[in-house]
C-alpha cells in the first residue's frame, strides 16, 4: 500500500502539484470567506465585548466617517480567521501529509485542533490578563487625559490578541522541530537561560507597555510554554535519535 502511496507521489507532475495547492488554498479561502460573513451577525456583541477593557463602547469617540465601519470590518475578518483556522491548517498540513507515513500523518492531524486550542487559549490570555492591566495605565499615563478613538483601539487590541495567540503555538513549533531532528528536548534544557532571554525580549515586544508588571504577565505563561515544549519535544523526538539522545 506505502508503495503504491509512493509510486502516486512520484507520478505527479509538477502541475498536479500546483492544481492541488490551488485547489487546497481556494478550500481556505472558502472557509474564511462564510466564517467571515457569518462573524458580521455578531460583529457588534464582539465589539461590545471588546470594548469592556477600556469601559465599554460609550467610552470610544470616533473623529471620522468611515472609522467605525473600518472597525466592524477588522473584528468580523479576525473573527472569521480565528473559526476558519483549522480547516486553513487542515488543507496546508494536506498538501504537506501527501509524501508522509500513515504515523506522521496521525501527528500532524493531532495537531490541527491542538494548534487552534494553543491560539485561542492566548487570545483568552490577552484578553483577561493582559488587556485589564494595560488598557488603565495606558490612558491614565501621566495624567493626561485620553479620548480614544475606536480605530486606533481596536488595532492595538486586535493586534495583541493575534500575536499573543501566535505565540501561544510555541509547543507546536517545537514538536515540528523536534520530529525533524533540529532540536531536542535536552538541547532545549541546556539552553534554558538564552530562553528566558529570548521570551524576555519577545514579551516586551508583545507587551503595550513598558512596566515590568505586564511583562512578568507575558512572561510566565511563555516559559510555562517552553517547559511544554520541552514534553512535546521528547513525544516527538526520532526513533533513531533515541540512543544518540541516551549518549548526550
Amino acid at each position: 500500500m506505502m508503495e503504491n502511496n509512493k509510486q502516486i507521489d512520484e507520478g505527479m507532475t509538477i502541475w498536479e502539484h500546483i492544481s492541488d495547492l490551488r485547489r487546497r488554498l481556494l478550500f481556505s479561502l472558502i472557509a474564511l470567506l462564510v466564517t467571515t460573513l457569518i462573524s458580521f451577525a455578531f460583529a457588534e456583541q464582539m465589539v461590545d465585548f471588546l470594548a469592556k477593557p477600556v469601559g465599554g463602547i460609550n467610552s470610544l469617540s470616533s473623529i471620522e466617517v468611515t472609522e467605525n465601519i473600518t472597525v466592524f470590518m477588522q473584528i468580523s475578518l479576525l473573527s472569521g480567521f480565528i473559526f476558519a483556522l483549522p480547516v486553513i491548517l487542515y488543507q496546508i498540513l494536506g498538501f504537506i501529509m501527501e509524501g508522509l507515513l500513515p504515523r506522521e500523518k496521525f501527528w500532524i492531524k493531532l495537531s490541527i485542533p491542538l494548534a487552534f486550542i494553543f491560539f485561542l487559549s492566548g487570545v483568552v490570555f490577552a484578553y483577561y490578563f493582559i488587556l485589564p492591566t494595560a488598557i488603565p495605565y495606558l490612558i491614565n499615563f501621566m495624567g493626561i487625559k485620553t479620548m480614544v478613538r475606536p480605530g486606533n483601539y481596536f488595532d492595538f487590541v486586535l493586534n495583541l490578541l493575534f500575536w499573543v495567540g501566535i505565540s501561544f503555538e510555541l509547543p507546536l513549533v517545537i514538536y515540528i522541530l523536534a520530529k525533524i531532528g533540529i532540536v531536542n528536548a535536552r538541547m532545549l534544557i541546556k539552553q534554558w537561560r538564552i530562553a528566558i532571554v529570548l521570551i524576555s525580549i519577545f514579551a516586551a515586544f508583545i507587551t503595550p507597555t513598558v512596566d515590568p508588571i505586564n511583562m512578568s504577565i507575558m512572561m510566565a505563561p511563555l516559559f510555562l510554554l517552553y517547559m511544554i515544549s520541552i514534553i512535546f519535544a521528547l513525544v516527538a523526538r526520532p526513533r533513531k535519535n533515541e540512543k544518540d539522545i541516551e549518549k548526550d
